[in-house]
């Protein structure tokens, strides 16, 4: 799709970017089919092709309103888009890139809405996360109804801290995770020990959850922290929490000409990538338990399918293990997580959320079992759901 850019952005590097990730469209709207926030609202304009049309106007010099930036917000990046689309448009850098223009020139947002987002992006991220959120947990059962509600119940942590091991990893664990599912790091590092290797923790934030709520320069902060975290060590860099995984990955876009950013961004690789390759598959197979394995309905996050394209690896290596895994229908659609999306655009995340469930429990599994923290924390505010590697362990032998 041709693009004229307005004489005042002809020379900005972000608005040529746009223009040239737009002439890969060809408006053919095959997107419109596996888009989430489409399949609910039904219009047009909160559908990709709606949202290039809107980004091309911008680029075009048409000023942005209140209600460009609310369809451009309305997007949750799930990048279901990208898999379908027969011309490989990368929409999930283009939806940034207008995202960031909109909020140049539309109008400020509420009051209301500008706190929320600024709180998001200081306080998830900080390491007073835990505490607070153990604070909420100790006074849950004091709290009303509604706040109640928003703070998830403590996890009880069933597998014992890894002994040290002669080989290592990085571990990506994310800057939630820890605090709202601790039992996934102990998984992880009990499966982990099964092949003599112990995860050593990276500590900081991806930058993943300031980037997506514009908080541009921060996100970048985080990103070049996280890369000096890891630039040093030569280890494979393992994530369990693949929206960070996938961030991680993305860092040759986000870090343009930073060649440590890039080295970083090839040695990171998805948990499932890694654990369940067919070079580690027969020795957890012979860690196994005797006796059968449960029926797992399977949440593949978007961060992995569409986003790093790696869900098989996962859903091969579980099988292969013997664990009867089930995707349900519309797998390729949003739970409605999304990051920050469920808390900023609540009502569409919640149906979004009821559909997954209603789907998810056609399949008559005995668990529910996802590779996100985002996911797993939405979907299981009305049903349990655990990461994959916390039914493996399970399964392993003392």
């Amino acid at each position: 799709m041709h693009t004229e850019l307005a004489p005042e952005l002809a020379q900005d590097r972000q608005a040529q970017r746009a223009r040239d990730l737009i002439q890969s469209c060809v408006h053919c709207g095959f997107c419109t089919a596996t888009c989430p926030s489409y399949q609910v609202l039904g219009n047009e304009l909160d559908s990709p092709r709606g949202r290039i049309a809107l980004v091309r106007q911008l680029l075009q010099g048409e000023a942005a309103s209140a209600a460009t930036q609310q369809h451009l917000d309305r997007c949750l990046s799930c990048r279901a888009c990208e898999t379908t689309c027969p011309s490989g448009v990368r929409y999930g850098e283009l939806i940034d890139l207008g995202r960031g223009l909109a909020d140049a020139q539309a109008p400020a947002r509420p009051l209301k809405a500008r706190l929320l987002r600024a709180l998001l992006a200081r306080f998830l991220p900080s390491p007073l996360f835990g505490p607070s959120l153990r604070l909420g947990q100790w006074l849950r059962p004091l709290l009303p109804g509604r706040l109640r509600r928003a703070v998830p119940r403590r996890q009880r942590v069933l597998h014992r801290p890894a002994k040290a091991q002669p080989r290592q990893v990085l571990l990506l664990r994310g800057c939630v995770q820890p605090a709202l599912a601790p039992n996934i790091e102990a998984a992880t590092q009990r499966v982990l020990a099964v092949l003599g290797v112990q995860g050593v923790p990276v500590e900081g934030c991806c930058g993943a959850l300031r980037e997506h709520l514009g908080a541009h320069e921060a996100a970048r902060r985080d990103m070049q922290a996280l890369v000096a975290a890891c630039a040093g060590r030569s280890e494979p860099i393992v994530s369990n929490a693949s929206g960070c995984g996938l961030m991680v990955k993305e860092y040759g876009r986000h870090l343009p000409g930073d060649a440590a950013a890039a080295a970083v961004a090839e040695r990171t690789q998805d948990l499932g990538e890694w654990l369940l390759s067919p070079a580690h598959l027969p020795r957890l197979r012979a860690a196994l338990k005797p006796g059968p394995l449960p029926s797992l309905a399977w949440h593949p996050p978007c961060t992995l399918q569409h986003g790093q394209r790696r869900a098989d690896p996962v859903e091969q290596g579980l099988r292969q293990l013997g664990f009867q895994l089930q995707r349900p229908r519309d797998a390729h659609l949003c739970c409605g997580s999304a990051g920050t999306y469920s808390i900023l655009q609540p009502e569409v995340a919640q149906e979004l959320r009821a559909r997954k469930l209603a789907a998810l429990d056609e399949l008559g599994a005995e668990q529910i079992v996802s590779a996100n923290i985002g996911c797993i924390s939405h979907l299981s505010d009305a049903k349990p759901v655990r990461h994959w590697v916390e039914v493996l362990a399970d399964h392993l032998s003392d």
